[in-house]
């Protein structure tokens, strides 16, 4: 590929080779798009996961070399070799931030694009495995529908650099130098095509076919299935906030979910009928245990009509008095909706009527508008009209084929297996993209009815954009065991890296047991919450998702209510207890992050590389992460009370490694203990323990004991101060579960912790809402210090001086 002329115009480089022609275009100062095509013009199709106001006017410069173009913006240059045309990256101090090979890095490669059309004539199969409904048995033949490219881009990366993202898989990988991933959508995968660099950038591919990523010995690259042409956005921070903010800014902003949506959710497979619903919450409440929303799983749906989006009447005799009821505990109900619909059910059958399904004849086609609005009008009659208040939409990747047999395939396999089965029902080039489509049309069906109450929807799939639809992906139904559970703490850092903010995980596992016909049925703990070894897991399972943005529980084999693991008194409970209290505690610290996300473009669950990005110790870690600005969480995950079968495990040590990351001094936050940071230290990790540390400077809201998140028994806030440098916090406030806040209706305060001072400096509040107090009471303390003060803030700007004293650090 040889340059042979180029053009400019204000934000845009087009060039034209010898073997196609590339456009650079400026979408901010820290943002820059780049295509490759080899036909006469550009692809003009649509983004699906890019935002139409995405582009903003930007000032960029352009300058020529005998050797190289230069396309620059205030903040990167992109260098471009007039031989290979190949891109180098450069900040505006002219450090190299990655580059392409000299020999291009970019490959289009003709390929026929193939349909598939199926044998109307054959008679399909229903079938129910593990993973749900299932039409099957219909044949297919294959024709030629058009023609695309299978596309390959190359990088050179450098020494020491450490690379993120690429979505949630169950690998446990956290930095993917050195890795190779499969990016499909299964029901242990969820893949958003983005990657963020310690030397900070990130890439963003605008492509929804199946791919795959290289750093081996193969080679540094991405490949992709089908493509138009090669389409991506180069974004510099370098911070990753800051990266983060550009993905946002092309994919869209989060919006708020509920505040009742960062309680504790419980779940389990399955709630049976409306009366135990009921009563599970009326328990919660008796024993005095906070509880926000309970989950209606799987086969609420009239008998043998899977997928049908309304109660058996047999089962839930009186939705509108069920809600009632649950409303009048202060508790939400999700129930769980399916892509596809049993062939008998009315929801399929107005499907089928109107042209909505999928070559299956089960599955809705969520690429069609006329479809989604269909099944959101489905919902809306079944079940949110009768006043429910969160959506779960489960198999959001409605063709995956490997979820099955006694032995897991091997990856090369499992690729093809579940790859080749969407290509049946779905075009090649969009496969990734099924779950993005079916949340766009639940949010936008919600919203169109109302604004008093937020979208919340839980969902096994993701791909960038997703966000903009009130999504949380969870990270499918993994198996009970300790490794399948340290795994999943770094494929969720490498999720919300992406610029997804919000994941949770089945704590606890959805398969607790062992099942030896199926491979994916592998739990250690066939006695489920009878032994001793699945509560002491359980226990270090939910004091990890207290520190996640959504705190959920659920799976099959075995109840998940907390009372089913002990008694008062005893340890398992008791932990378990404490650690749901605590969450409910820190709700005005993880709400005002939730406002962070939205206003801010902020990521609460942090690999360490967010907030460490210099310390190259911290690159490799993946059993801690920062939950906010202040927590430094350290889930404990290996045995040290139990095995399976309720084994006493002899000798073992309850302690675990902690490193304190560089730069900053750390607080237990148990002991109020300070450490200097840049070592490892032995933390106590007991039972009752999670080793948990507050980086210094560190301002946390906390509240009283609550029941649910809406609840206010008082207007105290508790101030803890962890001094040692400074710091600042902004507690933000809004009316809770309505879209207000979109008209400016919320209040946030900044706190500024000032060390040389030693003083609290409490800023003007800013903004209203409805319900607002007027005056709010702080309490606060300083770590290290003995006095507590207790002030009244009534709005206006109020310094709190300490005393220096001789035991503060």
């Amino acid at each position: 590929m040889e340059l042979i002329k180029f053009s400019t115009r204000p934000g845009d480089l087009f060039i034209e080779t010898t073997s196609g022609k590339i456009n650079l275009s400026a979408y901010s100062s820290r943002v820059i798009r780049l295509r490759y095509t080899v036909e006469p013009e550009f692809s003009q199709k649509e983004s699906l996961m890019v935002i139409k106001e995405a582009k903003t006017p930007t000032e960029t410069t352009f300058r020529e070399t005998a050797d190289s173009l230069y396309f620059s913006t205030p903040e990167v240059t992109v260098q471009i070799n007039r031989q290979s045309l190949a891109f180098q990256f450069l900040d505006n101090d002219g450090r190299v931030l990655t580059r392409e090979p000299d020999n291009g890095g970019k490959t289009l490669i003709p390929v026929d694009v193939i349909k598939s059309i199926p044998d109307e004539d054959m008679d399909s199969t229903t079938i129910q495995g593990a993973d749900g409904l299932c039409i099957s048995g219909r044949t297919f033949k294959e024709v030629v529908d058009r023609q695309a490219y299978h596309a390959k881009l190359e990088f050179e990366w450098t020494d020491g650099e450490a690379l993120y993202g690429l979505g949630s898989h169950e690998e446990g990988m956290l930095n993917l130098r050195g890795q190779h991933q499969f990016l499909y959508q299964q029901n242990l995968k969820a893949v958003v095509p983005t990657l963020l660099s310690t030397r900070g950038y990130g890439i963003l591919i605008d492509n929804y076919s199946y791919m795959t990523f290289h750093d081996d010995a193969f080679g540094s690259y991405f490949w992709m299935d089908i493509a138009d042409e090669i389409d991506y956005y180069f974004i510099y921070g370098p911070d990753f906030d800051q990266i983060i903010q550009g993905i946002r800014s092309l994919t869209g902003k989060t919006p708020m979910l509920p505040r009742w949506a960062f309680g504790y959710i419980q779940s389990k497979e399955r709630y049976e009928s409306q009366t135990e619903l009921v009563e599970v919450v009326t328990e919660y409440r008796k024993r005095n245990l906070p509880l926000d929303c309970i989950v209606l799983d799987w086969k609420s749906w009239p008998e043998g009509l899977w997928g049908q989006k309304s109660l058996d009447p047999k089962r839930f005799p009186d939705p509108d008095q069920m809600m009632a009821d649950l409303h009048n505990l202060n508790a939400r109900l999700m129930v769980s909706i399916w892509p596809i619909m049993h062939p008998d059910s009315m929801n399929c059958g107005e499907m089928k009527d109107q042209g909505c399904l999928l070559a299956n004849q089960a599955t809705y086609d969520a690429f069609k508008e006329k479809a989604r609005d269909l099944y959101w009008k489905q919902s809306r009659e079944g079940l949110f009209d009768h006043g429910i208040d969160a959506w779960w939409c489960d198999c959001t990747e409605p063709f995956e084929a490997d979820w099955n047999g006694a032995y897991k395939p091997e990856p090369e396999e499992r690729a093809l297996i579940n790859t080749n089965e969407a290509r049946k029902y779905l075009d090649p080039q969009f496969i990734n993209a099924y779950s993005l489509l079916h949340s766009k049309g639940i949010y936008e069906g919600q919203r169109k009815v109302t604004d008093r109450k937020r979208v919340v929807n839980l969902t096994r799939s993701s791909y960038a954009g997703q966000h903009r639809y009130a999504t949380i992906t969870w990270s499918g139904d993994p198996s009970a065991t300790w490794e399948t559970y340290r795994r999943l703490i770094a494929d969720g850092l490498n999720f919300c890296v992406t610029g997804e903010p919000y994941w949770t995980v089945d704590i606890g596992a959805f398969f607790v047991g062992k099942k030896p016909e199926l491979w994916f049925w592998r739990g250690d703990y066939d006695q489920g919450v009878a032994d001793l070894g699945y509560r002491e897991l359980y226990v270090r399972w939910f004091q990890f998702g207290a520190f996640l943005p959504m705190f959920r529980s659920h799976g099959t084999d075995t109840p998940r209510e907390i009372w089913r693991f002990g008694n008062p008194g005893e340890s398992f409970y008791d932990s378990l207890v404490k650690f749901l209290k605590l969450r409910y505690r820190l709700m005005p610290y993880i709400y005002s992050l939730a406002g962070l996300v939205t206003l801010e473009d902020y990521t609460m669950y942090r690999a360490l590389a967010f907030d460490f990005r210099n310390d190259p110790i911290a690159h490799n870690i993946t059993d801690q992460f920062m939950f906010g600005p202040a927590l430094l969480v350290n889930p404990v995950t290996s045995p040290m009370y139990y095995g399976p079968n309720s084994t006493p495990l002899i000798g073992r040590e309850k302690t675990r490694k902690v490193y304190l990351p560089a730069g900053t001094d750390w607080y237990d936050f148990w002991t109020n203990d300070r450490f200097t940071g840049g070592q490892i230290v032995e933390a106590n990790s007991d039972l009752d323990t999670i080793p948990l540390f507050v980086r210094s400077g560190s301002i946390i809201p906390m509240g009283p004991d609550i029941s649910y998140a809406d609840e206010h028994p008082n207007d105290i806030i508790f101030l803890k101060i962890y001094p040692g440098q400074d710091g600042s916090f902004t507690l933000y406030e809004d009316e809770g579960d309505n879209y207000n806040y979109e008209k400016g209706y919320f209040s946030t305060i900044k706190m500024r912790w000032d060390e040389q001072d030693y003083c609290l400096v409490i800023e003007d509040r800013h903004g209203h809402f409805i319900g607002m107090e007027p005056t709010r009471v702080f309490h606060i303390s300083v770590v290290g210090q003995e006095i507590e003060l207790q002030i009244a803030y009534a709005g206006k700007q109020i310094t709190v001086n300490f005393n220096k004293s001789e035991n503060r650090g």
